[in-house]
């Protein structure tokens, strides 16, 4: 047993870590392990048998001072035990806690060969737990609790989810995935499951990104499985010792912000530095993308005096510019000549900033053809040049990376080379005031024999390199600058995240994705994350067989008032039916002038958020943002033209008396106080308050 704080561990002899929340005199916990088999966090698939048969030796434990990982103050207890069915392999499980993260459990799992033959290692699962809803609500049904997925799975997935009685999710992180024709892959290692009263999150704690999975499934009998599952397919010679990568359980109370903040905080007392925001992340934003692939210069430069009239001040000069992806070289037809820096200049001149779009580490490679256009890829001067650099499969063919384009391998230094030169380029000689990296995923494993890889897994965990040469480059040349990287329609990836000073919510599907991914990087990246909500056109999001997809969404709200940075896309003056769907017609211009007066006079976005809300339990959803002695609160009703009537509570406020306005429409709602900070509302959509003292 081990005893913080805040939480309780208890390490059985079968090997199952069940923990406990210790709040209010009572003891929480989801975590509900069965006797007999199975009932093991950790067991070994060796020659296709499962061998979940260990017994830990309790007795003689070793109980020593931590190893340092997340500060001065810890203990670490170490147990190993014996399989019953094969005597030669000897598990020794190693635990550590630390009073900077009383709510948090270090794990790591080694297996040792004692025998004189080897011993196949097929898959490994650590880390499982069998949770229980109804251990914290009897009522509940067992699988009935809220969930948090990290993994880039699959573009416009929702990554909070509730459990349902045939619920299954694969969780594979840092894998390209091909399962629509954009393809993703990625992840943050972390799988969060909550009710209205306990909460309990596992997955690994390195500081680099690795390739496994965290599965989640809904058993039988309705209790919820998750575990962090490796597939090393390895054999371990006599003697030899394999062990797990350092995997964590965290024990909390609240919604996934509580868990995402602690891991994020974990990974920071493990070295990793994250960027902090200029303050250009935080300016409201146009992107020429409602003008799609063959934009024009003269689409660009006819936007400039609506934006000027709008207050908008930051635009991005998106997909289509390029001739082939990896050179990234204006294409002749559209960006002849110098023109491409002659629209950076008019931005310029008209007191507009602009950055430019790109994908690190793709290059076109002849294979294949593009998503966008349909156009078959070319053979890119670069991959001409340097076909070392391609990461190569397996088989010694060129790896399929995002959108099925070839990939060069971020562990070659020549590689990191290029970027930073690309970058200047950028930057320096063309005047662009930061960058969009799209499609930012992961890379495949390299097997190239030219690059020498300790492991084909050294690409992945070199994609952070070149990603923080391209915001080191950057903020030299520019230190007001945006760097944003936008892994589509999915969480982000490990990888690269300490080398963003701008998050996305990436091609949400929906209001709701918008306020549910800011609350993510809020979590991630610090309550004062700059977090671009994307183009407000996305907050409505329409699938159609003939048209594709239909951007039709106004829902600036849902960015404003979680304290995410607008965005929109709009086309104008008018271009024909192709672009109709956007285009800025005379009524949408009142709307989106209104909306963003109202974000620049605000600027939530610099505010602090507050983890005052659990998300599934407090209805309606709700948010709130502290800035300059004010607190400010969004609520929204579910669904588009939703109406919501009731009580709403003001949580967080001081003590005294704090006046209540109805910022969007200037209407006065009254007084509160902290002792009874409760209204009576009628809302439709949402409604946006701001609470100033007396």
């Amino acid at each position: 047993m081990i005893r913080t704080s805040t939480a309780e561990f208890q390490l059985t002899a079968a090997g199952y870590l069940q923990a406990k929340l210790l709040q209010n005199g009572q003891e929480l916990t989801l975590d509900d392990p069965q006797a007999g088999a199975g009932s093991s966090a950790d067991y070994v698939v060796s020659g296709g048998k499962e061998i979940r048969d260990f017994v830990l030796d309790l007795d003689h434990a070793r109980i020593t001072d931590a190893s340092g990982r997340l500060g001065a103050t810890g203990k670490r207890i170490e147990v190993t035990g014996k399989s019953q069915s094969i005597a030669t392999l000897e598990r020794t499980v190693a635990l550590e806690v630390y009073d900077s993260l009383p709510n948090l459990v270090l794990a790591s799992t080694s297996y040792k060969n004692t025998g004189t033959s080897d011993v196949t290692l097929d898959r490994l699962v650590t880390q499982q737990h069998i949770l229980n809803a109804s251990l914290s609500d009897q009522k509940a049904r067992p699988y009935a609790m809220w969930s948090f997925h990290g993994s880039s799975e699959a573009w416009g997935k929702d990554d909070v989810m509730l459990i349902t009685d045939k619920f299954s999710r694969a969780n594979p992180m840092q894998l390209v995935m091909h399962n629509d024709e954009n393809q993703t892959g990625g992840g943050i290692p972390v799988v969060a499951f909550w009710t209205r009263s306990v909460g309990e999150a596992i997955g690994h704690a390195e500081a680099v990104p690795l390739r496994l999975s965290l599965p989640v499934r809904t058993l039988a009998d309705g209790r919820v499985n998750a575990a962090v599952v490796l597939d090393p397919d390895t054999h371990l010679q006599p003697g030899q010792v394999y062990a797990t990568p350092l995997t964590f359980l965290l024990i909390f109370h609240g919604d996934f912000f509580e868990p995402l903040s602690l891991y994020s905080k974990m990974l920071q007392l493990r070295g990793v530095s994250l960027a902090h925001p200029t303050n250009a992340d935080y300016e409201a934003n146009w992107c020429g993308w409602g003008y799609e692939m063959d934009f024009t210069p003269k689409q660009m430069l006819g936007t400039i005096p609506k934006l000027k009239a709008l207050g908008l001040r930051w635009a991005t000069l998106d997909a289509g510019w390029f001739g082939a992806r990896g050179d990234w070289e204006p294409r002749t037809d559209t960006f002849p000549g110098d023109s491409l820096q002659k629209v950076v200049k008019a931005y310029h001149d008209a007191g507009i900033h602009i950055t430019l779009w790109w994908i690190p580490l793709v290059a076109e490679d002849g294979h294949g053809k593009d998503i966008l256009n349909h156009r078959p890829y070319q053979l890119s001067k670069v991959v001409k040049d340097h076909p070392d650099w391609l990461i190569l499969d397996k088989t010694g063919k060129p790896a399929r990376a995002t959108a099925g384009l070839g990939a060069l391998c971020p562990a070659v230094p020549e590689v990191q080379q290029y970027y930073k030169q690309l970058t200047e380029r950028f930057i320096r000689d063309w005047d662009f005031d930061g960058h969009k990296l799209d499609f930012s995923y992961t890379v495949p494993a390299c097997y190239n024999p030219k690059h020498h890889h300790k492991s084909p897994n050294d690409s992945l965990q070199a994609v952070g390199d070149v990603y923080k040469i391209v915001l080191d480059t950057t903020r030299a040349l520019k230190p007001d600058s945006v760097t944003q990287a936008c892994p589509c329609g999915t969480p982000p990836s490990l990888a690269w995240l300490p080398y963003i000073d701008q998050a996305v919510t990436a091609d949400p599907v929906g209001a709701g994705q918008v306020r549910l991914r800011t609350k993510m990087y809020k979590a991630l990246l610090g309550p004062e994350a700059a977090v671009y909500g994307d183009h407000v056109e996305l907050t409505e999001v329409i699938l159609r067989n003939t048209l594709g997809e239909v951007d039709k969404g106004r829902d600036f709200a849902s960015a404003v008032g979680v304290g995410a940075v607008v965005g929109t896309k709009f086309t104008w003056p008018r271009y024909g039916p192709k672009f109709k769907i956007v285009e800025l017609t005379p009524e949408k211009e009142a709307h989106w002038k209104k909306w963003i007066d109202i974000y620049n006079a605000k600027m939530l976005s610099r505010g602090r958020f507050l983890d005052l809300y659990t998300y599934g339990y407090d209805v309606p959803e709700a948010y709130a943002i502290e800035k300059e002695g004010r607190i400010y609160y969004a609520f929204y009703a579910t669904g588009k033209g939703m109406t919501w009537s009731g009580e709403i509570e003001l949580r967080g406020l001081g003590s005294g008396s704090y006046q209540v306005v109805d910022y969007e429409n200037g209407k006065s709602l009254g007084d509160v106080n902290s002792q009874n900070p409760k209204l009576r509302v009628s809302l439709t959509d949402h409604l946006l308050l701001e609470a100033s003292p007396h």
